[in-house]
């Protein structure tokens, strides 16, 4: 009987808990911190299954547990009560999008595009400056290949919620954004967009080219590197010489230009005057 039990804690949850543990979400966030047995007789199950829930939300980072004294239990243990974590509320509906497409568009109806890129930029400073702390701390080198500090790049952009990859392709790089947190209010303002590129090439030290994005419909949003350029030599070659029967008709030509002429050397040696002489 006792391993029947342990074995049916290993069960995976069911939708029929996911729908528990969301009412139990639900009432810690219209009522409050609540204990597990308050929860219990607001849902009308026991409190071992309220725990059991509780539990599994506590696993996931959605409630946490701290410890309350209240006045009316006396002297006695202190009350273990439930909490609503930030990441739980996140689960719940919220109207961000809706607040900052209604703060762009007056931004843009009010000082037009380029106050919108403003803002755009202004809101990005912060990532920027993260994001170039960890990868000068990481490259060691602020001249590093921009493939290289793509790689760090990444990782930082990973922490900022992005969840980005760098990975090395036949033409330089390619930086690879799974999530963006504004996609919604970048399918309205591009600027958003076009900011953040500018952020990355900043980065990485180099002009990177936007390939596709989030809020444009495609799944991930790409950016290509470009990698190191071929050392061109130009297209200077060295003249090919003239073989030995071309040089002497050359070295001919050559003196038939230069030589002077034995009938103009006569004439010039002579005195003449052109003027005819009048006899005395």
């Amino acid at each position: 009987m006792e391993s029947a039990a342990v074995s049916s804690h290993r069960v995976p949850a069911t939708a029929e808990d996911g729908r528990t543990r969301d009412r139990v979400s639900g009432l810690l966030l219209e009522h409050g911190p609540q204990t597990a047995a308050e929860l219990a007789a607001l849902l009308g199950i026991s409190p071992a299954a309220v725990r059991r829930h509780l539990d599994a939300l506590l696993a996931t980072g959605r409630v946490e547990e701290r410890l309350t004294r209240d006045a009316h239990r006396g002297r006695g243990r202190p009350a273990r009560r439930f909490h609503l974590t930030d990441a739980g509320r996140s689960t719940f509906p919220h109207a961000y999008d809706d607040l900052a497409l209604t703060a762009l568009r007056y931004v843009a109806a009010s000082g037009g595009p380029d106050a919108v890129r403003a803002v755009a930029e202004l809101q990005l400073a912060g990532l920027e400056e993260r994001c170039s702390t960890a990868v000068e701390h990481a490259t060691h080198d602020a001249h590093g290949a921009p493939v290289d500090r793509a790689q760090v790049l990444a990782a930082a952009l990973t922490a900022e919620g992005y969840a980005a990859t760098a990975s090395a392709i036949s033409s330089g790089g390619q930086l690879c954004q799974h999530h963006c947190p504004v996609a919604h209010v970048a399918a309205e303002f591009p600027q958003l967009c076009e900011a953040e590129t500018a952020v990355i090439g900043r980065l990485v030290g180099t002009h990177v080219q936007r390939l596709a994005t989030i809020a444009h419909g495609d799944g991930i949003c790409t950016t290509h590197i470009p990698g190191p350029q071929p050392l061109r030599t130009g297209n200077r070659s060295t003249p090919a010489g003239p073989v030995p029967g071309e040089r002497a008709a050359h070295r001919s030509v050559i003196g038939s230009r230069t030589a002077p002429s034995t009938t103009s050397t006569s004439t010039s040696s002579t005195p003449t005057n052109a003027r005819e002489r009048t006899p005395a």
